[in-house]
């Protein structure tokens, strides 16, 4: 009776955390309409963890235009490191570059990560973050992945972890063990409005950091307790002069990450010497939210294309 009970217990458990996970990472009604307009895609678990199971959701270009080996972008989504989900490629400020990239053959994905929740926090989202680029890389000859041409891309805190994934070193973000002999070497990022350095205050006034309690979030802990993590989720900090490209695309107007983040890692990547740069969208709020902006919203997904097209040969 006791094993019975045992059992129906662990079911149940196991139910609920399923459940949860749905709701977690399941895409609203409008999401699912956009969603049901790209006929190849395919749902890929790449890690579970903590009693969750993460997926890349792929996006293949038309059949005639795929190789042996294609290019890709993985889309790290934001939701201020705690919310959020992988459909989040889907919204107005990633969507023309999807589209357009699939069109020039690019496969693209997007992925679950751990949200900052409960025992979790930014780091494990960048280690899954790299774990599944190690997964993309192992498995590349079975979906047709180039190993050495591919790049990174996401918004706000997707955005900042997208920079950390593809400017941290792979041993301090260490996963799977069956994923450790592969590591990520990003070709470009772009990054939208996104947050750049835990360790330099004057980027605080006016943001979602500044009574620093995100930090609790971001860190796990407070700042203070946790210098060292802090420097490692801090793309200007990992920044050098063999980094790959980024491109930086901001609001003017933002002030939930206002765009003295992109400023400031623009300035510091001159003193690095390191290749960034920032496209600036006048009047434009965080997730380029606003009226009559400039450049437009195609345009400034035309320029996210153009830059990763130039870093990604056919």
């Amino acid at each position: 009776m006791y094993t019975v009970q045992k059992n129906i217990k662990q079911a149940v458990l196991m139910l609920v955390v399923f459940l949860v996970q749905a709701a977690l990472y399941s895409q609203n009604k409008t999401e699912k309409e956009i969603l049901a307009t790209f006929k190849n895609t395919e749902e890929i678990v790449y890690k579970t963890v903590d009693g969750e199971v993460l997926s890349i959701l792929v996006f293949y270009p038309e059949a005639q235009k795929m190789k042996a080996k294609n290019p890709w972008m993985m889309h790290v989504h934001g939701g201020g490191w705690a919310g959020g989900s992988k459909y989040n490629i889907l919204k107005k400020a990633y969507l023309e570059t999807l589209k357009s990239l699939l069109d020039q053959g690019i496969i693209c994905m997007t992925i679950d990560y751990r949200l900052a929740k409960g025992n979790s926090n930014a780091f494990d989202a960048v280690v899954d973050a790299k774990d599944a680029a190690r997964f993309l890389l192992k498995n590349a000859k079975e979906y047709k992945f180039d190993k050495k041409n591919y790049g990174i891309w996401g918004g706000s805190a997707g955005g900042h972890l997208s920079l950390v994934t593809a400017l941290g070193k792979n041993n301090d973000f260490k996963g799977e063990a069956n994923l450790s002999k592969y590591t990520p070497k990003f070709n470009c990022v772009v990054s939208y409005f996104p947050f750049t350095s835990c360790v330099n205050p004057d980027l605080r006034p006016g943001s979602i950091f500044e009574d620093k309690t995100l930090f609790l979030r971001l860190l796990g802990a407070p700042l203070e307790e946790k210098p060292e993590l802090a420097k490692l989720l801090s793309p200007t900090e990992l920044l050098n002069k063999k980094s790959p490209p980024i491109l930086l695309i901001h609001g003017d107007k933002d002030s939930v990450l206002p765009i003295i983040n992109s400023t400031y890692m623009l300035d510091v990547a001159k003193d690095k010497k390191a290749d960034v740069d920032l496209l600036t969208i006048k009047n434009a709020a965080h997730s380029f939210n606003g009226k009559n902006l400039e450049p437009t919203i195609t345009e400034l997904n035309n320029s996210a294309t153009q830059f990763i097209l130039t870093h990604l040969k056919k």
